[in-house]
């Protein structure tokens, strides 16, 4: 009986090893039993991206990947105050400028990488039907003049401005940008709420063939579905954009969008924890056009950022599959 137990207890010590070893393996792998927490933003390529994040590094390397809710300012301010959360897979950079600036001198966030292949897009947009009918109508200098083409039924003494959503990067920009222009005189800044909003008012608006004009950007499946056409704008001058990016800004003055600089960006903490990590996601990008051929297919049937980030697995499996070893690859692709 003495030795029945004491091999039952041998044999409970070596299961006991080897799923000690097993989690090790896994920590070895990941850098990190740590949890890693991924910003979901709250439009549809920035959520699928979260979730092709997590799904990589909690399937693929075994982390203990966590999606937190998040949006461009709230989660620059948060990572450059708290170091949290660990990665923003879709940070427009170039929209909150200043705080991006304060976060690198600090030296707690670090760019891992540009997750657009031919960068972000960003500008004042206009329905091609709208284009078409009003050829005088060509940059954002002639809409102060031109606001009755811009006019709605619940307001017809002023043009109508669709505004960013609260709490985007843009909001502020935007806001800076209709005091350069003096468009306060002639146009009522309508605003959208969210961003469902804002897509929903622009679906709305272009198929009843009604005006519209606002801030939106690209790569989205909403520029190529509507037909959108950008407002010319003058050529990006750093310094004035800078100041645009500034809630604080004294004397905003005209300047176009640089082509956006939309990073992966991610805490220094997790780069020396977990070294496979930060190579993976020093590869991650995707191709503009590939992208928005995704998104397209999320918006026609209405799936959730996870259910899209399974159809990017799924389908477009050349793309991923360079951003991470082999053996990760198929790991992630046993889970699907």
């Amino acid at each position: 009986m003495k030795m029945k137990t004491s091999i039952l207890a041998g044999a409970f010590l070596s299961c006991t090893a080897l799923a000690g070893g097993t989690s090790a393996a896994q920590a070895t792998e990941c850098g990190t039993t740590d949890p890693i927490t991924i910003a979901e933003m709250t439009w549809l390529s920035a959520g699928t991206l979260a979730y092709v994040t997590k799904t990589i590094l909690a399937d693929g390397y075994g982390c203990n990947a966590q999606i937190v809710p998040g949006d461009t300012v709230p989660t620059a301010t948060s990572m450059l105050t708290k170091g949290e959360p660990d990665i923003a897979p879709e940070l427009w950079v170039s929209t909150v400028k200043s705080t991006w600036d304060e976060m690198l001198a600090k030296g707690t966030v670090y760019k891992a990488g540009d997750i657009f292949a031919d960068g972000g897009q960003e500008g004042w947009w206009i329905p091609d039907y709208i284009a078409e009918e009003h050829p005088e109508i060509r940059s954002v200098s002639d809409l102060k003049a031109n606001w009755k083409v811009f006019e709605d039924a619940s307001g017809p003494d002023k043009g109508r401005f669709y505004a960013c959503p609260p709490g985007w990067g843009c909001e502020i920009i935007t806001n800076n940008l209709i005091k350069a222009l003096g468009l306060e005189e002639t146009f009522e800044i309508y605003p959208t709420g969210s961003g469902a909003n804002l897509k929903a008012t622009i679906a709305r608006q272009v198929s009843r063939k009604k005006p519209f004009v606002g801030w939106y950007w690209g790569p989205t499946e909403v520029i190529g579905k509507y037909k959108l056409k950008t407002l010319e704008m003058p050529a990006f001058d750093q310094a004035k954009f800078t100041c645009l990016t500034d809630i604080k800004c004294e004397k905003p003055e005209l300047t176009g969008w640089a082509v956006g600089e939309v990073a992966v960006a991610a805490t220094k903490s997790l780069k020396d924890k977990s070294p496979a990590v930060a190579d993976f996601l020093s590869k991650m990008q995707v191709p503009n056009a590939e992208i928005s051929t995704v998104l397209a297919w999320g918006d026609d049937n209405k799936a959730s950022p996870e259910e899209v980030a399974k159809y990017f697995f799924e389908h477009y499996e050349p793309i991923w599959t360079k951003w991470v070893p082999a053996d990760v690859a198929e790991k992630v692709k046993a889970s699907l």
